[in-house]
């Protein structure tokens, strides 16, 4: 049985997305977002610090090729996925590691009015099957605009 390994994180990308392909021919789009916390030091303060932690993104298949096209730096979005520990030997044969993140779904906030170029506010990709652990099945992604979103009422 799998443990639980889920994340939600919402954030900023901190510059225009990548892309690059597996020896397979599978797409992978690696981003970089910003996520900021506010909080208050003192409860008397009106003040409020701010803590921004980076994290690494990567999505797969078709979803990546949909990331890549939609991001841009600057752009809000949203993920969700699991984390993902890489772990190697440096050239000195000391043992590093490096966390990311493997997203699974990914909703784009709306663009900036100067920013925008079409009429869609908000981009929802999602792949409709999920991929096994090694990306050689890959995923279909669809791309929802605003306009198929339905509002839910509690």
């Amino acid at each position: 049985m799998n443990n639980l390994n889920s994340i939600l994180i919402e954030g900023n990308l901190v510059k225009d997305p990548s892309i690059r392909s597996t020896n397979k021919g599978t797409q992978v789009c690696s981003m970089k977002i910003a996520s900021n916390r506010y909080y208050k030091m003192d409860n008397n303060s009106p003040n409020f610090e701010k803590e921004v932690s980076y994290f690494d993104v990567d999505t797969w298949a078709k979803l990546a090729e949909a990331c890549y096209t939609k991001g841009k730096k600057g752009r809000g979005l949203r993920v969700v996925g699991r984390l993902k520990q890489s772990r190697w030997n440096d050239a000195e044969g000391k043992p590093q590691s490096r966390i990311t993140i493997v997203a699974e779904h990914v909703e784009f906030h709306p663009e900036s009015k100067k920013n925008r170029n079409s009429a869609s506010d908000m981009v929802i990709i999602d792949p409709e099957n999920p991929f096994d652990d090694d990306y050689t099945s890959g995923s279909d992604a669809r791309v929802i605009t605003d306009n198929e979103l339905k509002p839910v009422i509690f």
